[in-house]
Parts: structure tokens; sequence; C-alpha cells
């Protein structure tokens, strides 16, 4: 049996004129947790490396031949001659290793990092990175990476049936780097702090350099913050005060964040979320559903008996439609507990509201920015 579904667009019938509503109040948050520090931001660490241990779900020499020169290469390091015939071995792979070199990070620390197949191996489950070299952008290398794999999936096959569940083919080691060498830049030459937000926003960038300047004042005696734009905020640092102190007098000061009013919709999962500034015009909205069912009965035909006839397969197919009897409801938004009762007031589903908010989109009752994903 075949069930396609199809449903009909939301029909807006009328919108009538926005209701003014007083602004909802804004959150308060510390710095520390809606802007970073632009001289604090993480680096990318890559390399290549290889997985041995494992127990026959490694790659194939022949389909990855790159796994062989590279077994061949570190046995040569290791003072081993490796002339011969071709190994056939499949308890080794070819991965590559990522990490994320953290802020201010010194020789001798520890960061995780992250194992992912190259070649055809089915599973790394079992196996331990070998000694690998992490490099940044600049080509140099920043960590040496080395300890045994942890997957959370697993994977079971038999003759006529496979189970997976998670990935196989990726993995974590947990500590498994260590650094090598520190980032260039040091944090005690800057001679400013420069403050980016996590979500952009004017008003919020004013209201941080606002703050900022208030407590600068009074311990201070003058201001120290400026915004430049939606997202960095630049503050000098005074001539009698450590950089690091002043970095955390700073982060701990509390903002009212402001955000954009928005609705972000996944199609693909069913899901919505609506941001507590998103209001909605009064509007009428009708929505029907329009299902299609299709079922397949063949039925099969043998011929009369003593006669050459041949056994054959009739199609039959059966189609039925319904349509649901839609309602034509009001809906209303001045806040978010409003807006959403009013959606489960019309007994529609994820997929459904989705098709009424992109008609109320479309026709300007959506004091929000629709985001698609």
């Amino acid at each position: 049996m075949k069930v396609l579904r199809i449903l009909c667009a939301a029909l807006v019938i009328s919108a009538l004129p926005f209701l003014s509503t007083p602004p909802a109040q804004a959150d308060t948050s510390r710095i520390k947790d809606i802007a970073s520090l632009q001289a604090g931001r993480d680096n990318q660490l890559i390399g290549y490396g290889l997985v041995v241990g494992l127990q026959g779900t490694g790659d194939s020499l022949r389909s990855s031949p790159f796994t062989e020169q590279s077994m061949r290469a570190m046995l040569q390091n290791l003072g081993i001659t490796t002339q011969g015939g071709q190994s056939n071995a499949k308890n080794i792979a070819a991965v590559m290793v990522t990490a994320n070199l953290p802020p201010f990070a010194s020789p001798g620390s520890r960061v995780d990092v992250t194992v992912s197949s190259l070649g055809d191996a089915s599973s790394l489950r079992g196996g331990n990175l070998i000694m690998t070299s992490l490099s940044g952008a600049d080509g140099q290398i920043y960590a040496v990476a080395q300890g045994a794999l942890i997957v959370n999936g697993f994977s079971a096959q038999g003759d006529a049936a496979t189970l997976t569940q998670g990935v196989t083919t990726s993995a974590r080691v947990p500590n498994g780097a260590i650094i090598e060498r520190e980032l260039p830049s040091k944090f005690k030459d800057s001679v400013n702090l420069v403050l980016q937000l996590r979500n952009p926003d004017f008003s919020t960038a004013v209201r941080v350099a606002d703050v900022v300047n208030a407590f600068a004042r009074a311990r201070y005696g003058e201001p120290i913050a400026e915004p430049r734009d939606s997202q960095e905020i630049a503050v000098q640092k005074p001539r009698t005060v450590d950089l690091t102190r002043l970095m955390a007098e700073i982060e701990n000061l509390t903002v009212q964040t402001d955000t954009p009013a928005k609705v972000v919709i996944n199609e693909r999962t069913g899901t919505i979320v609506i941001g507590a500034d998103v209001r909605i015009s009064r509007v009428a909205v009708s929505y029907g559903t329009l299902t299609v069912q299709v079922t397949e009965s063949p039925q099969v035909i043998q011929p009369a008996p003593f006669s050459r006839g041949q056994t054959a397969v009739q199609p039959q197919t059966d189609i039925m439609a319904l349509q649901e009897g839609s309602k034509v409801a009001i809906v209303e938004g001045p806040d978010l507990r409003t807006l959403v009762a009013g959606l489960n007031s019309i007994g529609l589903k994820a997929d459904g509201i989705i098709a009424i908010l992109q008609g109320i989109k479309s026709a300007g009752a959506l004091q929000a920015e629709l985001v698609l994903q």
C-alpha cells in the first residue's frame, strides 16, 4: 500500500492591521556568554595518519593504494624492510585527523582529536591511532596525536542482513593530542581588546559599549569602549591596567541582549523554532489536507489444465481520495504564548503549521524573518 499525502497550501483569507503591543523585555546575560575575544579564537589543525589494530574492518589495500604506501613508509622509518609481495591484511586504515587548537594553549597541554576514515574501512572500532602530526594553515606542526579510538556506532553483519547504528567510520580520541608549539601571537602584547558578538545586533553592541563605559568611568575615570558595527566592540586598555585583569572585570558585566525576531523552519525534520519577539497580525486562515491512497492488489492468473498457457500476473490498482474538511480560524499573535495557542487550536501537525507560517509571511502579516533550513 502506498499512501501519498498532498498538502494543500495554506490560504490566507484576510489580514487586518497589526495590533501594537509593548516590546518584550530583553534577557540579561554576561558579556562572556554573548561575546568572544577576537584574539582568543580557536585555530583548526589537520593531519594524515594510520589506525592499526582493526579486526578485519580496515582498508582493502587494493582499493586504497595510499594506505599501503603509508604503511610501507612508516615501516621503513622504523627500520623495517618492506620489499616483497603485497599485503592482504585489513587491520589498518588511513584516516584524517582534525582538532581545534584552543586560544592561549601552551606546550604540554592536551586537546581532543577527531579521526575519520579516508579509505574503504567499514569500522574503526578497536583501532589505535599511531603518532600523527597536526599542522595549521601556515604549514607548521602545532600538535602530535596518538591513542586509542572511541567509536559510538556499531555494525553487525550476517549472510543476509546487516545492522548498523551510528557512524562506525568516525571516532574520537579524548585528550589524544599534545600541544608542541604555541601560537605566535601574544595576548599581553595587544594594545586593546576587540569583543565579537556571537549574534550580531546593533542594539546589543551599543548596550555592551554603554555598560563597559559606565564601569570604566567609575573605575578608571574615562570611557574605553566603542562599538564598531553590529558585531565588534573595541575596548582600549587604560595605561595603568593589566590586560588580563581588565578582561576578567569586563566579561562578568551583565547586558540586556536583543535579537531580531525570527522563525526558523526545517521542513525535512518538521522542526519549528519561534522567537520570543515574533508577532503576527490578525489573519483568517483556512487549511485543508488531501490524502490519496493507492492500493496495489495484483492477481495471479493460472492457465487451464493441460494447456500451453503461461502463468501471468494481472495488475489491479485501487485509488481512493479523501479530503478532510478544512475550517477557517482567526490567528493572532501579540505574544509568543498566544501565537502558539492559536496555531495549536487549528489542530494541525508540524507540516501544516509550516505551510501556514509561509502563507502568513507571504501575506505580510508575519512580523519576523522566516528562515528556511
